[in-house]
């Protein structure tokens, strides 16, 4: 693959520019492509919905939310927290679950539609 654009008057001062601002922004590319590829199961996009909205919950919670078995959505949390998107916090017996912070700001955004929405149809 050639690395110089063919046409005649290519903008390689633009060019440059941009692979610059791509590099810069690698690592956030990386955590947005990790959560984004976890978040494209409709359940645990949900899962994030939920958390997102609430704070935290448990797996019982979830399970009664999302009308699924506990095993079903442990499994889905198991994912999210391997991902490096999840935090815990143990409460006696019961585990709760909770969006780490350094990853509200991409998944914040993605639900914003979902609130515009919501106020469409309280006013309709």
């Amino acid at each position: 693959m050639s690395t110089t654009c063919i046409r005649p008057y290519a903008d390689n001062i633009l060019i440059g520019e941009c692979k610059k601002k791509l590099q810069k922004a690698i690592s956030s590319f990386d955590k947005l492509s990790q959560v984004l590829s976890l978040a494209a199961n409709d359940v645990r996009l949900k899962i994030l919905y939920l958390l997102d909205e609430e704070g935290e919950l448990c797996v019982c919670d979830l399970a009664d939310i999302l009308e699924m078995t506990i095993p079903a959505v442990s499994q889905h949390l198991r994912k999210l927290k391997d991902g490096n998107v999840l935090q815990t916090r143990r409460a006696g017996q019961t585990i709760f679950y909770s969006l780490k912070a350094e990853h509200l700001e991409i998944i914040k955004p993605l639900f914003e539609h979902i609130a515009i929405a919501n106020r469409k149809k309280q006013k309709a």
